[in-house]
């Protein structure tokens, strides 16, 4: 993984004693360490169970399925799993219509995440389904997992039934947690490369901690982040890769619920909004929103060297467009990285429009395994140089609170 900064500040040295102390309370950080002794006698017990399941369904929301969504949905566009894995994300009604039709319920598994345990909308599809099986005549032993806090009142009733159960570290956030069993329990099924994700992850996090190249990195950035984050307030993600394109969605939300905070010493509100766009198709939109429009918009690119398959222009010559001559015999692989590298020239060249670069070398375990760390790495930073709290989402708890009240009152039904 390489990362390039076009623009250059002094880093806050102060940031990194920050994060090394933060270690101790927080749990993500030690992820890419840990023992997955629980998830090889977890696969061991479902197997026995579940020979014939074909379907994973994750019932959750935010971060309890952003993180393995963007993990199965890039993968799966360069690997063959045996299993798929479905999302159940969100209370449209037409929506769980839709991807329930294209699940054999005889032969799908239900994993229901939750840290809390209560979260309203998981709750809700979980009853749906509940009701669905049974209607169908359908057993529901062994039906369930269940991925939830230890002591939470979802564990307590995983325990009514015959189940399983996975445990999330109370320390662990849920935007923070893809690492955790909230990702790797399915993955785990689908015979995705565990081990090599988490290298990934580890080798991200011993280049900030232990070595020198990725720490200098991060630091920059999350320093220019925050030093700018009243003309700059803007951050836009540039992916060009068609398959990373759902871990711009992980990324709006570790960035929105982390960063859009009240100071903790001020009565300040702060933040960095997150802005995920697909090249090439948004050079045809958003840039020229970019190039031409405010400048308040900072710009990552993220670059795939080796997309694991390519293809190539055919030789074929058009009459009358003679001049499109010369992609021929170009491959794909490429094109894409051509008009990547033409967007950032002339970014670079204007001068006054921040620019870095994510380069990985291919689509595969390790290497999303080696972005997803660098993310939450350069948040963690990022909020202490603005002054925020990271892990919490209190503006997001309000509207729950307003949502309960409103369930109780049944004249607004």
């Amino acid at each position: 993984m390489i990362n390039r900064l076009f623009f250059d500040i002094s880093p806050q040295v102060s940031a990194y004693e920050a994060l090394l102390s933060e270690q101790k309370s927080v749990g993500y950080y030690h992820l890419p360490e840990q023992n997955l002794e629980y998830l090889q006698e977890f696969k061991e017990a479902f197997e026995k169970e579940n020979k014939e399941i074909k379907h994973l369904v994750i019932i959750g929301i935010g971060g309890s399925s952003l993180g393995l969504k963007a993990i199965y949905r890039t993968l799966k566009n360069v690997k063959k799993f045996s299993r798929r894995i479905h999302f159940l994300e969100s209370t449209d009604p037409i929506a769980i219509k839709t991807e329930l039709e294209k699940i054999e319920l005889e032969k799908a598994h239900f994993f229901v995440v939750s840290k809390s345990g209560t979260t309203i909308e998981t709750m809700a599809i979980y009853k749906y389904i509940l009701n669905l099986l049974a209607s169908q005549n359908i057993t529901d032993e062994y039906r369930f997992t269940y991925v939830t806090d230890k002591g939470s009142s979802l564990e307590k009733h995983a325990k009514t039934k015959k189940s399983f159960c996975l445990h999330v570290s109370e320390n662990v956030g849920g935007r923070f947690s893809v690492l955790s069993a909230v990702g790797l329990g399915p993955l785990c099924l689908i015979e995705a490369d565990i081990k090599a994700l988490l290298e990934g992850a580890l080798e991200i996090k011993k280049s900030f901690f232990e070595a020198g190249y990725m720490r200098d990195i991060l630091l920059k950035k999350a320093t220019f982040y925050a030093k700018n984050s009243m003309k700059y307030n803007i951050n836009a993600l540039f992916v060009y890769s068609e398959s990373f394109k759902y871990f711009s969605e992980w990324y709006v939300q570790l960035w929105g619920e982390s960063l859009g905070k009240k100071q903790l010493h001020s009565s300040f509100n702060v933040g960095l909004t997150p802005v995920g766009l697909i090249g090439p198709k948004d050079q045809h939109s958003f840039l020229q929103l970019i190039v031409e429009g405010l400048r308040d918009k900072s710009v990552t690119f993220l670059k795939i060297e080796d997309f694991n398959y390519d293809v190539s222009i055919p030789d074929i010559k058009l009459e009358a467009l003679e001049e499109m001559d010369n992609i021929n015999n170009l491959s794909f692989n490429t094109l894409i990285n051509l008009q990547a590298d033409s967007v950032i020239d002339s970014l670079i060249q204007k001068g006054d429009i921040p620019v870095d670069t994510i380069t990985l070398e291919r689509i595969d375990e390790k290497n999303i395994g080696k972005f997803i760390y660098y993310y939450e790495l350069l948040t963690s930073l990022v909020a202490n140089l603005m002054g925020v709290e990271a892990y919490g989402q209190p503006g997001v708890e309000e509207s729950k609170k307003i949502l309960k009240e409103k369930l109780k009152d049944k004249r607004l039904l």
